[in-house]
């Protein structure tokens, strides 16, 4: 039904399925961006993305994810011990005006922390895809750094938690290229 709302007075629109949802273009149009403007995100912007990431699939409603948005201290913090690991790296942890640690709490059950992993990375694009629908720019970013003792005190992360990547957000400066997609008979298999 186009042009639906899907929110009224009394709450949300049912059924949902009706309302203008152009999650296809979302997803066609979003882009890496490693250059940003230097304002950080409004928080009432960011909590609104932190909330969508809560909506991501995940077997027995675990709510694996962990997001720090790291503030100027911490920050401060990784890029010395970046620096100090690999001269010239910490540049990168400049790019972006407001970055976030993403990480899974796992239980030890290889079943389920697999499920939880994945889980974690679906929420963390979530975070890029609303970032994107509100005009933003993004970058997800794995950092074989977070994974070292050091990282780990520096973010506070509880021993249960593995590192899934920092995202980058902010207000884009540059319009991004399109980059080149496999073809679809590349990746998919239909078997009998």
């Amino acid at each position: 039904m186009p042009g639906a709302s899907c929110r009224s007075g009394a709450g949300w629109v049912t059924p949902l399925y009706r309302c203008d949802m152009d999650v296809e273009k979302a997803i066609r149009t979003r882009r890496t961006h490693k250059a940003f403007a230097a304002a950080r995100l409004d928080p009432a912007v960011l909590e609104g993305l932190l909330e969508l990431a809560r909506w991501a699939p995940n077997h027995r409603l675990t709510n694996p994810w962990r997001f720090r948005v790291l503030g100027p201290l911490t920050r401060d913090r990784l890029m010395a011990l970046a620096e100090a690991e690999e001269l010239g790296s910490a540049v990168k942890l400049q790019r972006a005006p407001t970055l976030i640690a993403v990480s899974a709490h796992l239980a030890g059950d290889p079943a389920q922390d697999r499920e939880d992993l994945l889980a974690t990375a679906v929420a963390a694009y979530l975070v890029l895809l609303g970032a994107h629908a509100r005009g933003l720019a993004g970058y997800w970013r794995t950092v074989a750094l977070l994974d070292g003792i050091e990282a780990r005190e520096i973010l506070g992360l509880a021993p249960q938690e593995t590192p899934v990547g920092v995202l980058y957000l902010g207000h884009p400066v540059q319009e991004q290229r399109v980059p080149e997609r496999a073809p679809l008979a590349q990746v998919v298999i239909h078997l009998d």
